[in-house]
């Protein structure tokens, strides 16, 4: 079963916008096994819109399209459907008494027509409910191909495609199982790892696929299982899985598809009932954040102090010049003073701090651009440790947060 995506809209192809609608819902089709054959971005223009929906009946059972639902003039999705099914619009009483719903509840300004328009819908069309907007959803079809338009709006369209369209595409198509199973490992890159797993790998059952999934300081290892059996690819992935960890199980880290490292640590401090601080200096907050994204991340982050100036060093953890001056803002014992004054500060458990030099250019310290120290204050000690990660001042930033994310994790559980 094969679909295709088609996001509609000058703002995706000028920039303006990031399309993450085809991600998304590429993501959810892929669970219920349909393959995403082709992704595509194209002008609110009618002659591309019909195009667009002529070439891709030609190579998918499944079109979905986001974009150009509002009540604006540059809006012409369902104009164009009307014109590709050689349709009209009607009035759909039910939407249009949601339209006036919402403007009455939430919206200080009176109804215009321009919103009004949106309860007229192609009458070829099953109408999709759209719980948080006034552009519903559509439903089509055409020779054994089935058309669906939704909103472009992010949230809008996950609701719809949730409620509405998953449901009806598991009750109209019969798709096989795909089952992932994805494989945190930290510390080392994807050619090391492949050369390490290549036998493991060579031995994997046909219908079991693995992908790597490089990003900075970590590696993804999606495995893919799709047939006809659910508790034979849940048996063969589990079996799978087993045996990577006798292979490589001092660099995995977790599974996406249980917990994020991020949730992992945030659960073995609660566990414990320990808490964390964080004096980040040329993360900027960036690691505070990870944790601070977690539901209920309270109940063990006591905070961070963004000490990025020096003189945020000397005021607020009251590290002293003499010993600035003496090692420079980058160093070893300017990461471990941090760690240490701000664990005794908040009275925590443990502490993270970083330093290091993002470049592009050298500042106040002497340090070799990408060099970055990472201290991890725990109950018993502190350790810091020395990395060189290059050149490009987002790939150190974002590196630095990853690897002092590995660090914490692994000294709560040596604790």
């Amino acid at each position: 079963m094969q679909a295709e995506i088609i996001t509609i809209g000058d703002e995706i192809l000028i920039g303006q916008i990031i399309d993450t609608n085809s991600a998304y819902i590429a993501k959810q089709l892929n669970k219920i096994g349909v393959e995403v054959y082709q992704i595509s971005s194209i002008q609110d223009e009618k002659s591309h819109i019909l195009r667009a929906f002529e070439e891709a009946s030609k190579r998918s059972n499944i079109v979905i399209i986001t974009g150009g639902l509002g009540p604006t003039k540059d809006d012409i999705t369902k104009h164009t459907f009307c014109e590709y099914f050689n349709d009209e619009l009607v009035l759909d009483k039910k939407v249009l008494a949601h339209v006036e719903d919402i403007f009455q509840k939430y919206v200080n300004t009176p109804i215009l027509e321009a919103n009004k328009s949106q309860a007229w819908i192609p009458s070829q069309a099953i109408t999709l409910h759209n719980e948080y907007g006034t552009a519903p959803g559509m439903w089509f079809e055409k020779k054994g191909v089935v058309y669906i338009s939704m909103p472009g709006v992010p949230y809008e369209m996950k609701s719809i495609l949730a409620v509405q369209v998953i449901p009806r595409l598991k009750d109209r198509f019969r798709t096989p199982y795909i089952i992932h199973k994805t494989v945190l490992t930290y510390g080392l890159g994807e050619s090391a790892i492949a050369e390490r797993i290549e036998d493991w790998e060579n031995q994997l059952p046909k219908f079991i696929k693995l992908a790597y999934l490089p990003s900075l300081g970590r590696v993804r290892l999606r495995l893919s299982a799709r047939g006809e059996d659910e508790q034979l690819l849940k048996e063969g992935l589990n079996t799978a899985v087993e045996r990577l960890n006798r292979v490589i199980g001092d660099i995995i880290k977790g599974y996406e598809d249980e917990q994020t490292l991020e949730e992992r640590i945030a659960q073995a401090f609660v566990d414990r009932g320990q808490s964390l601080i964080t004096a980040e200096s040329c993360t900027g907050g960036r690691l505070a954040s990870k944790f601070t994204e977690i539901p209920g991340a309270s109940a063990y982050f006591k905070g961070s102090i963004v000490s990025y100036a020096t003189s945020a060093k000397n005021d607020v953890l009251h590290i002293s010049k003499d010993l600035i001056s003496k090692y420079s803002v980058v160093s070893l014992e300017i990461t471990e003073a941090m760690a240490n004054k701000a664990k005794a500060m908040f009275k925590a458990d443990y502490a993270i701090a970083t330093t290091g030099n993002a470049g592009p250019s050298k500042g106040d310290s002497d340090a070799e651009i990408g060099t970055v120290f990472i201290a991890i204050a725990s109950p018993e000690k502190t350790e810091v440790h020395e990395y060189q990660f290059g050149k490009h001042r987002e790939r150190v930033t974002q590196k630095a947060v990853n690897k002092a994310l590995e660090l914490i994790y692994e000294a709560i559980l040596k604790n």
